[in-house]
């Protein structure tokens, strides 16, 4: 096998001189120049208020932060034509952590990069043991109303976050003011670009769209300034030009010697807002990777996803950058236009590598309108996403979760919003777990049964008195949302008509409870006791019967019976309906009776079956020779001599299957068929006692076919009657060996 990088620079250059080649480079080239305009103003804005007089080292951490996403992800990714950046879902928060540290000058830039850079590393080490492990499948199920709120409250925020950036107040008290002709002129220009790059995007999806209007916006700026004699320098203390901070490169912002001026105590202050990040960026992925692959309708290996996701964050990280993602829009145009290369991402990345290197001037040419348009871009396209598009989607009660977690980021703030939408994710899964109902199924006596064999005047027993047995098949998770509509309908079910003598509970398909599901399971139990009847449960976990037993008195939980298995669950109850039956027939004649009356017909065909068995058995003497068994030996299945045809005459025996469940059981007339040497997966028959049989081994059975037709055909004709005469066969468990008659007959009332 190829070694990975040996097979990454085998694909790199295959994809160098295919029909990729051109595709890859040209939507690289555009794709790169648009996300670094746009990942210019995420930069302006996460360095602004007290960290604006760092802003032009701030944006070159996040264009490290870019670079190193783009390339890695690009290159260790799924995806072709992966393209990655900062998400504009991200900024408020980091913008948070710099508006919000305690401290000042140049201690405050370098504890806040450092609180950016510790939530860098801890989001990528997330990420890594998320892909290491494969767990990518328990954290991909965020709550789409859940999700979209998010996306829609950070949107707004983000053109809040814009029109501040413009030098207005985004107030709601100020309203007034924003209106005056003083005001207009500062966001009004902004929020147009934003809102028509918006639309020309939304409307024709082309990535030249963003470095084209950029630069006609950047070049319109400048003439105009020109038209008016501006000079740069004016131009920038009125503040219509980005001004530079730095003195050279924007990268590296942070040496060594800058840790002395880490500010720890401030810095463990914002654990709680870089927390808060670290799950804005798992929220981020997770809705990336949905969305990635549902608009290119591929499927993606998430763990793999994670894995170069965390790889790129901590790579930014140690450099001082930030984390990042994939973008869903720019990585699926790389597959639309015909560049699904790793090329694209790389040469998306070393577009944003340039301008590092470039130093700051870049940044002078830049008008700060061009950065508020290009954040009202962002917050347009999250409104988008968030609010409208998923307006269309979901029901009301759901869109009503959205608009709350929204509201609740705009009017208090992103850490009371990410605290709204955990609460409404709560509540969410509750709700929506309450209304599914935990009985799978129910059933009586009649309609299913044991796989024990029993007698004719037990069947009968059974299928008069079975509307006395009530069974419910569980299923999902038991929790306060759900048992309690549980415990109401089978507290109903112990005053029906007819009372129940037992009632089980199947927990077999039940992944789990709470305490509350155990605490409203103890009471019905009492409650069922004091009515007198009994409850079995079949397959309970060990911590429910734990739970009932501290729940229960001694003589409550003796009460209940708990089986490991459905099928023991039934026999048992099976045991105690007959058992109430013979108490109350030994009282009143007429039952009895009854009984007799309505099995005089299956024990007269059964009492023909033993009769005609016994005269075969009688004319095959010849040809059989006895074999006899001791309690729990193997009579057939992996491991057990296969020496030929065997007809039990006394005794029973049971086939179970590999999970040791028992599939039925065998009695005297009933045939046990070898298995194929080799089959490993067929059924196990074991003896329930001593048993004995009569083999017919395959060299006397071809002997008969060949001397003795008449008798080979009774034999087959005794072996297929009930198929012919019920075809009781066709309902056997799965992979259970067929049984003769008298098995037959035994299934023929099930």
């Amino acid at each position: 096998m190829m070694p990975p990088l040996r097979q990454l620079a085998s694909e790199l250059r295959a994809d160098a001189v295919s029909p990729k080649a051109v595709p890859a480079l040209v939507t690289g080239f555009t794709t790169g120049v648009g996300l670094l305009v746009a990942q210019i103003a995420y930069g302006t804005l996460i360095f602004s208020g007290p960290l604006a007089p760092y802003a032009s080292q701030g944006v070159g951490l996040v264009l490290f932060g870019n670079f190193a996403a783009c390339l890695l992800i690009a290159l260790a990714g799924g995806f072709r034509g992966a393209i990655s950046g900062l998400s504009p879902a991200l900024i408020v928060a980091m913008a948070l952590i710099g508006a919000t540290t305690a401290a000042e000058g140049r201690a405050l830039f370098v504890t806040a990069t450092g609180a950016l850079v510790i939530s860098a590393v801890a989001t990528g080490a997330l990420f890594l043991l998320i892909g290491r492990y494969r767990l990518a499948n328990l954290v991909r199920f965020v709550p789409y109303p859940v999700a979209g709120g998010f996306v829609a409250g950070i949107g707004a925020a983000v053109c809040l976050a814009a029109m501040s950036l413009m030098g207005a107040e985004p107030d709601w008290r100020a309203i007034p003011a924003l209106l005056e002709s003083s005001a207009l002129w500062k966001w009004i220009p902004g929020a147009a670009f934003g809102l028509a790059l918006y639309l020309a995007m939304k409307r024709w999806r082309r990535s030249w769209i963003l470095p084209v209007s950029v630069a006609l916006a950047a070049g319109a700026t400048h003439l105009g300034l020109a038209a008016l004699e501006i000079s740069g320098d004016e131009a920038r203390i009125a503040g219509f030009l980005l001004t530079s901070t730095s003195d050279g490169n924007l990268w590296p912002a942070l040496g060594p010697a800058d840790l002395e001026l880490v500010d720890w105590g401030a810095m463990l202050l914002q654990l709680p807002t870089m927390s808060m990040l670290v799950l804005v960026a798992l929220i981020v992925v997770i809705m990336n990777l949905a969305g990635l692959e549902m608009a290119a309708n591929q499927d993606l290996d998430w763990d793999r996803e994670f894995r170069a996701t965390g790889l790129a964050s901590v790579v930014a990280g140690f450099g001082g950058g930030t984390a990042a993602s994939m973008i869903v829009p720019a990585s699926l145009r790389s597959k639309l236009f015909g560049a699904a290369s790793r090329l694209t991402g790389v040469v998306a990345a070393l577009v944003i590598a340039s301008a590092l290197f470039v130093g700051d001037t870049m940044l002078e040419l830049v008008p700060v309108a061009l950065v508020g348009g290009i954040l009202f871009f962002a917050g347009f396209s999250m409104l988008d996403e968030g609010l409208l598009r998923s307006r269309k989607r979901l029901p009301g009660s759901e869109y009503a979760i959205v608009v709350l977690i929204a509201v609740a980021i705009v009017a208090f703030g992103l850490f009371e919003g990410v605290g709204t939408g955990i609460l409404a994710t709560l509540v969410f899964f509750a709700v929506r777990l309450s209304r599914v109902d935990p009985i799978e199924s129910r059933f009586t006596a009649r309609e299913l049964r044991s796989t024990r064999a029993r007698s004719v005047p037990d069947r009968a027993i059974l299928l008069e008195e079975g509307e006395r047995f009530l069974g419910y098949r569980l299923r999902g998770y038991l929790f306060f949302g759900s048992v309690s509509p549980l415990a109401d309908q089978l507290r109903r079910s112990l005053s029906g008509d007819p009372r129940p003598t037992c009632l089980l509970l199947d927990f077999t398909k039940v992944s789990g409870s709470d305490f509350s599901a155990v605490n409203v399971l103890a009471r019905f139990l009492r409650a069922a006791n004091a009515a007198g009847v009994t409850v079995v449960l079949g397959a309970p976990s060990k911590q429910l019967g734990r739970g009932l037993q501290r729940n229960l008195s001694a003589p409550e939980f003796a009460a209940v019976r708990m089986e490991p298995n459905t099928d023991h669950a039934l026999e048992r109850c099976e045991e105690i309906l007959i058992e109430a039956w013979r108490a109350k027939a030994g009282e009143v004649d007429e039952r009895r009776a009854a009984l007799f009356a309505r099995t005089a017909d299956d024990l007269e065909r059964h009492l023909e079956r033993q009769i005609r068995f016994e005269d075969l058995m009688d004319e095959l003497e010849g040809w059989l020779y006895p074999r006899r068994y001791a309690a729990g030996e193997a009579l057939a299945g992996p491991g057990a001599p296969s020496d030929g045809l065997q007809l039990l005459t006394s005794g029973r025996a049971s086939a179970f299957g590999a999970e040791g469940a028992r599939l039925l059981q065998y009695g005297p007339g009933d045939a046990i068929w070898p298995v194929a040497a080799g089959d490993d997966r067929a059924p196990a028959v074991l003896a329930d006692g001593d048993c004995e049989a009569m083999v017919l081994a395959p060299d006397a059975r071809r002997w008969l076919e060949e001397h003795r037709e008449r008798l080979a055909l009774d034999l087959y004709r005794y072996l297929l009657a009930a198929r012919f005469e019920t075809g009781a066969a066709a309902r056997l468990p799965d992979g259970a060996p067929e049984p003769g008659p008298a098995s037959s007959a035994r299934n023929e009332s099930r």
